[in-house]
């Protein structure tokens, strides 16, 4: 597009032109006369024609555009310094400038729309994960309360379930604590000099009754006695609980969990792995998200909460590290993350 001082000059030269053609048809014009009428009409045409068109149309685009640089600031790319050296028209750059918005806002819409899905799916869970203790304890509590002439030994049965019931939801509330603060960083990572052997050696004899009442084995491979990281040991030993815990609780019948640490020079890698049944693939995306359950019903029979591995990555994110999970069906799950090297 032209700009107003060469637009004006074209105008200009239209109107002298047309003028002059008028000013030929009176009598007594001459070629002087015409000359000078279309050098005077020329000038004084672009003169006024110039500042019309600076003045009424782009010095409102300018200043429409400069409305635009400021909002920009926050929705827009960055224009280049390439762009503003060349000077270019500020009707191409409101159009670029507008393209980029809409394709940004598009994003934006698309990150919304996917938020608000997993708001409703985790609210939806919520609800169903607190409402299942619950109505479970009013059962028992009512079934009491209309029965005041039950034998001690059926309201001690009851009362027994209720408390179960009532103990589960404690752990579920807890636990989404747990991930709420870790994701508002309201839990601090205190990052200390520990040695996972004996740390690892104490959470096998915690899960011992467990995995011998599914025949499963718990074995540690390394080759260090010493295996020194710069950890929090509260919420490492919660990361490890959780795994193997997983291991013994899904895996096989007479299985057998392995904790494998390796030495990567300035960190270690720490495996925990199962022969159990595996994942399928299409689940691995998302094992790590709140109350997701690839069998819901087993996860049931199991007591999970369904937050174990969510807690688990937070976790292992917050001590800058990143945990990753291979599985095959019928081949068994492993799950492995880094932890910083002590010196």
């Amino acid at each position: 597009m032209l700009s107003p001082r060469y637009l004006s000059i074209l105008l200009a030269f239209v109107i002298a032109g047309v003028a002059t053609a008028f000013i030929s048809f009176l009598p007594h014009s001459d070629s002087a006369t015409l000359f000078v009428a279309f050098i005077s009409v020329l000038i004084f045409g672009s003169i006024l024609i110039f500042f019309a068109l600076d003045n009424l149309v782009f010095k409102e685009v300018n200043e429409l555009y400069d409305q635009i640089k400021q909002i920009k600031k926050k929705n827009f790319p960055l224009i280049s310094r390439k762009q503003l050296v060349q000077k270019e028209n500020p009707i191409e750059l409101l159009k670029k400038e507008l393209t980029a918005y809409v394709s940004t806002t598009e994003d934006e819409v698309k990150e919304l729309k996917k938020a608000a899905v997993y708001r409703q799916e985790f609210l939806a869970d919520v609800s169903h994960e607190l409402k299942t203790p619950i109505f479970a304890a009013q059962g028992f509590v009512h079934t009491l309360l209309d029965n005041p002439d039950e034998t001690p030994e059926i309201r001690q049965k009851f009362l027994e379930k209720a408390a179960k019931s009532l103990d589960g939801l404690d752990v579920l509330v807890q636990d989404l604590l747990t991930v709420s603060k870790i994701e508002t960083g309201a839990i601090k990572i205190e990052k200390k000099r520990i040695n996972l052997r004996p740390l690892i050696e104490d959470i096998f004899d915690q899960l011992e009754g467990k995995a011998k009442k599914r025949g499963v084995s718990l074995q540690l491979i390394c080759t260090d006695t010493a295996i020194d990281v710069k950890a929090d040991a509260q919420r490492i030993q919660q990361v490890l609980v959780n795994l193997i815990d997983n291991g013994v609780k899904y895996g096989n019948q007479d299985g057998k969990v392995t904790v494998t640490i390796e030495d990567r020079k300035k960190a270690y890698l720490i495996t925990v792995k199962d022969n159990g049944p595996g994942i399928p693939e299409k689940h691995l995306p998302r094992i790590f998200e709140r109350f997701y359950r690839i069998d819901k019903s087993r996860t049931k029979l199991s007591g999970g909460t369904g937050l174990g591995l969510s807690i688990v990555k937070h976790i292992v994110q917050a001590h800058g590290s990143k945990i990753t999970v291979l599985s095959k069906v019928d081949k068994g799950t492993s799950f492995s993350f880094k932890l910083e090297r002590a010196i």
